[in-house]
């Protein structure tokens, strides 16, 4: 009797490992913080290139006319709103969201230091993922990893680069990417 007990809790125990070693086999791969920022950068890389947004504030606008990116064309009896037209070099590096070519700049006062508008630049990029930290274990067999978005400057003119690392504009964000496991592989589901 104490024999067949004993070959139960070992056939059991054969059985038990046996599982273990197979469930050992399909467990999912590991996903470091790299192999996170390679899925990232390749789901940026197949998106289009998009041009950076750029605010454009008082201290913007003097530089755009010290670059020659804009002309004053009318200035209004108030002594602050101006209209200011974009000159030849000034269509090659950047385009207005409404698509024409007078940048209208109307502040409240000679004081509002705050007044911008935005431009985009004509060279486009695509963004850059860094400083992606250590993937997180979420509900569901998902993980998620916080990483730093970036937009790149290369190849805008130096005078614009120059206006866009003025305060106000942001050149990166923190996001969070959203990983699932398909098919044995670790896969970008989503990115806020």
């Amino acid at each position: 009797m104490k024999n067949a007990v004993n070959l139960k809790v070992l056939s059991a125990l054969a059985i038990l490992g046996w599982g273990l070693v197979l469930a050992g086999c399909k467990s999912a791969p590991e996903l470091t913080a790299a192999n996170a920022q390679t899925l990232i950068q390749a789901s940026y890389d197949q998106a289009p290139p998009a041009g950076v947004a750029i605010r454009v504030d008082d201290l913007g606008m003097r530089q755009g006319v010290t670059a020659k990116y804009w002309d004053r064309s009318k200035a209004f009896p108030n002594k602050y709103w101006a209209d200011f037209k974009l000159t030849d070099e000034g269509k090659k590096a950047v385009k207005l969201a409404n698509g024409g070519d007078t940048i209208e700049w109307r502040p409240e006062s000679t004081e509002d230091k705050s007044f911008s508008v935005t431009v985009t630049s004509v060279v486009t990029n695509h963004l850059k993922a860094r400083d992606v930290q250590e993937p997180q274990d979420v509900v569901g067999g998902t993980k998620t990893a916080v990483f730093t978005e970036g937009v790149v400057l290369d190849g805008l003119p130096g005078p614009l680069q120059d206006i866009a690392r003025n305060p106000g504009n942001m050149l990166s964000k923190k996001r969070t990417a959203t990983f699932v496991l398909d098919n044995g592989a670790w896969k970008l589901q989503s990115i806020n």
